[in-house]
């Protein structure tokens, strides 16, 4: 019964506004709800739903309303989702050169720039920005630039502001540890990875890092961590292939070994290492 008298009571008021001639109040009303739920859809596609069907709905949006950078920027940040890096470039370029863009939308230019292996744009990107705008993103993304470029204390020092700068430091520390790990800095890196899974263990690859970095270090025991049968059996087959190119080879087998017992599947790759060795 009150969902009906509501309805009655909202008739009665729009067609109050419509008997006062206020047309223009009811069509700012009415503009003002569907904006909202355009804000509503934009939020779910930028979150939830599937990144191509994204791209499409911002596709269709921005056509529609080519003026609207909200519109061009949700369709590069869906772009980016669906890993189409090369589309997303070419979309933040015109977001970066709209009126109403911000230093953080060039962030974003070269947050796509990055994942399609465009290094120099990336920087030119970067170097846009004010010195003043500091964010984690910004410096996670100056770190991995200066490595690409081998500046090694341009790197660790962004680094080490973009660790400060987040809450959630698991990624960029994986990113210095690797950093490190490619610089031949062993201990340094398993430091990292610790730090690293300290803030999240249920990172494979931070793990799979560690043993890499242990393994270069000639130790070849497996650290305190939480990990799953699988994955114990596929960080024993990293130990082993480490040290067979360390040529450590009666280690590798034996790892080999105990990769095959633990997995709770066959698991192949162990096993033809193993033979592999076995069979040389």
């Amino acid at each position: 019964m009150r969902r009906f008298w509501t309805g009655v009571t909202l008739g009665l008021t729009l067609l109050t506004v419509a008997g006062c001639d206020n047309d223009r109040a009811v069509k700012q009303q009415l503009e003002a709800v569907n904006a909202v739920d355009a804000a509503d859809l934009s939020d779910v596609m930028l979150t939830v739903a599937d990144p191509n069907e994204a791209v499409r709905f911002f596709q269709r949006t921005s056509a529609e309303q080519p003026g609207k950078i909200d519109y061009i920027r949700g369709l590069a940040k869906s772009q980016v989702r669906a890993g189409r890096s090369i589309e997303a470039v070419s979309t933040w370029t015109k977001v970066v050169a709209h009126p109403e863009a911000t230093n953080e939308d060039r962030v974003g230019l070269a947050d796509a720039n990055i994942r399609a292996n465009q290094w120099d744009q990336a920087r030119v990107a970067l170097d846009a920005i004010p010195p003043t705008f500091e964010t984690y993103d910004r410096y996670r993304l100056e770190a991995m630039v200066a490595d690409s470029a081998k500046d090694w204390t341009r790197a660790d020092s962004f680094y080490e502001i973009a660790v400060g700068l987040t809450t959630q430091p698991a990624s960029v520390l994986n990113n210095w540890g690797y950093s490190k790990l490619t610089r031949g800095k062993y201990s340094e890196a398993e430091q990292l990875f610790l730090q690293s899974l300290k803030n999240d263990q249920s990172r494979f690859t931070v793990k799979n890092n560690l043993i890499l970095a242990r393994a270069a270090q000639g130790n070849y025991a497996m650290p305190v961590m939480q990990m799953t049968q699988s994955e114990k059996a596929e960080l024993l087959h990293t130990l082993g292939l480490s040290a067979v190119k360390r040529g450590d080879v009666n280690t590798a087998k034996q790892l080999f070994r105990e990769a095959v017992e633990t997995h709770p599947q066959y698991f192949e790759a162990a096993v033809r290492s193993l033979e592999a060795l076995e069979n040389s």
